[in-house]
Formats: C-alpha cells, structure tokens, sequence
C-alpha cells in the first residue's frame, strides 16, 4: 500500500527541517539579516487587520500554525502595544471557531465566541484601547491594564484561565532576565500539555551589546537567559501545573529550525 501522500509530503518536510542546522553559511545569513531588521526597526512595517504588529512576518506565520495545531480555548498575552498580536491571536481563534462549527454544522455567534485571548499590559494607552475595542475581533478580547508580574494582576489572569480546557501563552513584555523569569515562574504553569509558552525577543542575547539603547536588556540580561534559567530549574527542582500534573517544557528546535529568521531563537517552549 503507498504512503499517504500528506503524510509523505509532512515526512519530507521534516527530514528536510533536520538538516538546516548544518547550513552554517545560511544560518550566517539569516542572522546578519535579523540584525539589520532591528536596526532598521522592520518589525514595526506589518498590521494584522488594521492594527500595527510588532512581529516579524515569520513569527506572525508561526503564531497562526500553533494556533492552529493546538485549538486553544484562551491566549494569555503579555505586552499589548498596539494591539495587533491580541488581533493576530483572535483572529486565528476566530477560524479555528469556524472550522469547528464547519465540521459540525453548527452555526456560529460572533458576539459569543467559544475562544478568547487575555492581554496584559502595565500601560494600555487609551488610543490602542479604544482601537482594539471598535475592532470586529473585539468580543474575543478581554483586557487587564497592570504588571504582569504582580500577584494582584496575576490573580486576575487565573480567574479569566478557570474552565479553559487548553491554554497558549506569549510572553513579550518588559525583556530584562528577572522580569521574563518572574513571567515564566506565574505563566508557563498555566501553559496546557502539547500547547506552547512562546517569549519572544530572545535575539537580544545573540545580537550585539546596546542594539537598544534605550533600554535595560543586552547580552547577558535578557529573555533567552531567563528562558535557560527557568529550564535548567525544571529539570533540577521539578514543578507542578497549573492542572495539577508534573510541568515540564522543552525547546521546540524544529520551529527554531525552519524559521531561521526569528526574534525568539529556543523561545518556543513546548509543554510535553
């Protein structure tokens, strides 16, 4: 009998993803490209559905494929901004809706979504507010304005996560290593078996000292060396989820792989 022919053209794709680590002459490349998008800010260039998004096109496509994959009930999002990944993440939720309601035609309310996306942020400025509640992606969004790491916000976050069946987290806010750290200790936990802590700006550690000027992080003091902190903890102390079973997340390198060109570089944390 002959190979399903997804399975098969899945199989390639994978085998073709293993050997991008030996392309040092490629990876080169797409590092030195990487830099000169920060320099050049091309990250700023892109919106989703009218509303500027802080991302790089890759990790746009990257966020609708692991929507997509997983179908998770609620996005916890760290870091609001304009409010372009709040929309990026419910419009994904609003297709994955879509497609279920498709299959088991049923028929959808768009003013009663079954997924919804929570962002966080220490300063939700009025005019991203009020832009992100006239958008038609609105009734899937709720919002809380606070720190992320504060027990009062957090409290907050854990009610909106009660009855949620599979939960995503993104983590892209204040980047020094003890603000990620602090996120990673409250959010990861909530992160659903088989669903993905994503903290985004890694690069900081691999691009060159003061790329941000104005900012506190730079190599050594950024979200990749939270992100190893908080690993090398899990495999030493051992931790409980959210749900109650053992917590742990791995480096998802094959999206690292076939992305090449990624502000989060082993930033995609997957609960296994």
């Amino acid at each position: 009998m002959s190979q399903d022919p997804i399975a098969a053209f899945r199989q390639e794709r994978t085998e073709r993803i293993a050997a991008y680590p030996a392309a040092n002459d490629w990876r080169k490349i797409s590092q030195d490209w990487i830099l000169q998008a920060f320099e050049h800010k091309h990250m700023y260039n892109f919106e989703i559905m009218g509303r500027p998004i802080i991302q790089t096109p890759m990790e746009i496509v990257a966020v609708q494929e692991m929507i997509w994959n997983v179908k998770p009930d609620l996005v916890i999002e760290t870091g609001i901004a304009h409010g372009g990944s709040l929309i990026l993440s419910a419009a994904c939720l609003a297709m994955v809706d879509y497609a279920e309601a498709f299959e088991q035609g049923t028929v959808l309310d768009p003013k009663k979504p079954k997924r919804r996306v929570l962002g966080i942020d220490i300063d939700i400025r009025e005019h991203n507010r009020l832009a992100i509640e006239a958008h038609a992606m609105a009734p899937r969004i709720d919002m809380i304005l606070g720190s992320s790491v504060s027990q009062e916000t957090f409290a907050k976050v854990k009610a909106h996560a009660e009855g949620a069946q599979k939960i995503m987290v993104f983590l892209d806010s204040n980047h020094t290593h003890d603000h990620v750290l602090a996120e990673l200790e409250l959010y990861a936990p909530l992160t659903s078996k088989g669903s993905y802590c994503v903290v985004f700006d890694t690069i900081v550690e691999d691009l060159p000292k003061d790329t941000f000027k104005d900012r506190p992080w730079n190599p050594g003091n950024n979200p990749k060396t939270a992100v190893r902190a908080y690993l090398e903890a899990l495999k030493g102390e051992g931790r409980t989820a959210h749900d109650g079973n053992p917590l742990q997340m791995e480096i998802d390198h094959e999206m690292n792989d076939k992305l090449l060109i990624t502000a989060a570089p082993d930033g995609y944390l997957k609960r296994i």
